[in-house]
């Protein structure tokens, strides 16, 4: 009987074709690779990364932390050790970080002595430090979120130079240098602190940066900005301000935003009893705005929280529970970085008074113990650990994996 060729041939093709359930596993094998490499973090949205976080994936990490309760820890810094603390405090935490700018800490990153005419030099180190931060931030392994801290009326040359620099970085890549920018125009009557920030908001949207405004004033002083003397009663927002607000900026296409409302907040550490916080301000701003929507949404806004030193963990969690999604934190974390500081010199003192001598022995160099790089990290340890307990008053602590 002869077979015909064809027959040969097909025969011969399914004899090296993969069976359907072989098939199938390579299919189910090369899904499950697929959503590894697009699900980096099991926890949060597959659009964050490790890395800076800008555009969609920060505004889908900050609505993440709205529904699931919990608040990004955002630092002030003032070089790349503070910087890398905040790093390294994320990757023990298992948790996101905001690493933030202010006007001058800028300053001090481009050097003390640089001339600052026209915020050269502030523009010019916060830019240094965020180039710095997209470099090594994937090594950490955590999602890092670079922003500036406040701007005022007087500093806006500042925010403009920001703003041109992540322009050119957006040409260039495709994405903004910075992941968010704060304006502080509460000191200006509400309807020109809003018409200034929308106008901002317009620039900023078509690079898809988010922009942080404050409603209401942060009291105690700060980096330069001195509300110490403030009317008790500009220390809070009131509901009708936000509303018109979220109004305003809800009216510019793509944009992002974020409120630091204020609800008695203060810059610094007080003795207690002396700020009287009333996170119950937040709450009845989102039901107003929840009215006013007719949206079953019960948290529309993404709420921030200014003059976090200090603060009890009672009122920070129900703050958390009314949509705030990041608390800055500054004054408790410089004395950390000192105290870490301090400590070394205290428990070395007898190896830092010279160069070699020591009660080792008269002739034993010291130059192990007087390496700088010796003092800056243990003030670098101490400001890590001091993050990780914030981390876990905020409840983000273990929200990656």
């Amino acid at each position: 009987m002869k077979i015909p060729v064809a027959a040969l041939l097909i025969a011969s093709a399914n004899a090296f074709a993969p069976s359907s359930s072989l098939h199938e596993r390579f299919s189910a094998l090369e899904m499950t690779a697929t959503a590894v490499e697009t699900s980096v973090f099991g926890k949060l949205p597959a659009t964050v990364k490790p890395g800076v976080v800008t555009g969609k994936a920060l505004t889908d990490l900050l609505n993440h932390a709205k529904n699931e309760k919990f608040a990004i820890p955002g630092v002030n810094i003032v070089g790349s050790n503070s910087i890398n603390s905040c790093m390294e405090a994320a990757a023990k935490y298992q948790g996101p970080i905001m690493v933030t700018f202010s006007k001058g800490g800028g300053q001090f990153i481009a050097g003390k002595t640089v001339d600052n005419t026209d915020d050269k030099a502030s523009i010019a180190g916060c830019v240094a430090g965020a180039k710095h931060v997209h470099e090594v931030a994937k090594l950490y392994g955590v999602p890092v979120i670079l922003h500036t801290d406040h701007c005022q009326k007087a500093w806006l040359p500042w925010f403009d130079g920001l703003l041109e620099a992540n322009e050119k970085y957006f040409e260039e890549t495709g994405g903004p240098l910075f992941s968010s920018h704060m304006l502080d125009l509460s000191e200006e009557p509400l309807e020109e602190n809003i018409a200034i920030c929308k106008k901002y908001m317009e620039r900023m949207a078509k690079i898809n940066l988010l922009l942080e405004f404050e409603l209401g004033i942060t009291g105690g002083e700060e980096d330069g900005v001195d509300n110490s003397d403030v009317d008790s009663s500009r220390l809070y927002t009131q509901p009708e301000e936000v509303w018109y607000a979220y109004q305003q900026l809800s009216e510019v296409e793509n944009a992002a935003f974020t409120c630091a409302a204020s609800f008695g907040n203060v810059h610094g550490v007080y003795a207690p009893g002396n700020v009287e916080l009333k996170p119950i301000i937040l709450h009845t701003s989102q039901k107003f705005i929840q009215e006013k929507l007719g949206t079953d949404e019960t948290k529309p806004m993404k709420f921030v929280f200014h003059g976090g030193s200090g603060s009890s963990p009672e009122d920070i969690k129900y703050a958390i529970e009314a949509g705030v999604i990041k608390m800055n934190i500054d004054t408790d974390t410089q004395w950390a970085y000192w105290d870490g500081i301090r400590k070394y010199e205290s428990d070395n003192r007898d190896y830092l008074q010279r160069q070699i001598g020591n009660p080792d022995g008269d002739d034993i160099p010291n130059k192990k113990f007087y390496d700088p790089r010796m003092a800056l990290r243990a003030g670098e340890e101490a400001m890590a650990e001091r993050l990780c307990k914030a981390a876990e008053d905020l409840n983000c602590v273990d929200v990656l994996n």
